[in-house]
């Protein structure tokens, strides 16, 4: 019976990324949630339905060869791996950032990394870029009290539909990422402000061709 669980849950992944090729997913912080009887705020949204400024704007913070690699970045990992200091910084891509936010669980980053890296590369091969980016900025955790997606953020920040937001706005959104429960994008702090300005000159050399109408 243990045997027959354990299959189960290492199978569950593959077999829920093929129907979440066309269902809307959930994450897991989201049912963690609906578990434990808190709100949860998240208006799925296409792609088309998306201003083309936010996934500029994500892949120049979070993930900048996001069009060129295979789910993930290998030569970022291995700096991260190789720093003399111990790891400072994450290597995680958008599609390992997809599959935590999906199948895996937060913390213990060098247990969970190995089964990310799998992961990555099995989405990566069966979804297209414009679907991982799709579900990605529909499933972020993006602001306190169980903000989920890209549409809610918009609206709860700037009063306006995430189809309507400017390059600077999607800017201020992207560097509320990885910590959005602090980082205010409806109130950006300087430093936020400042991290903007950057993120938004990284998004305009960014190469978002596979997530481009």
């Amino acid at each position: 019976m243990l045997i027959r669980a354990v299959i189960v849950v290492a199978l569950a992944p593959f077999v829920l990324s093929i129907l979440y090729t066309i269902v809307p997913p959930v994450s897991t912080l989201m049912l963690a949630r609906w578990a434990t009887l808190r709100p949860v705020e998240r208006d799925w949204m296409p792609l088309d339905k998306i201003s083309p400024a936010l996934p500029r704007a994500v892949i120049g913070s979070e993930d900048a060869k996001f069009c060129s690699h295979r789910g993930v970045d290998w030569g970022e990992l291995r700096a991260v791996i190789n720093d003399e200091d111990g790891p400072s910084r994450g290597a995680s891509t958008i599609s390992m950032q997809v599959v935590k936010n999906l199948f895996l669980w937060q913390g213990f980053g060098y247990v969970r990394k190995p089964v990310e890296v799998v992961l990555a590369h099995w989405l990566d091969f069966i979804w297209p870029k414009r679907r991982m980016m799709e579900v990605y900025l529909n499933t972020a955790e993006w602001g306190p009290n169980g903000v989920f997606g890209a549409e809610a953020i918009s609206r709860k920040a700037f009063g306006k539909s995430a189809l309507q937001l400017t390059p600077r706005e999607a800017a201020i959104l992207a560097a509320a990422l990885p910590n959005p429960v602090v980082r205010n994008s409806a109130k950006p702090t300087r430093s936020q402000i400042r991290r903007a300005g950057t993120i938004n000159a990284r998004a305009a050399q960014a190469d978002s061709s596979c997530v481009s109408r």
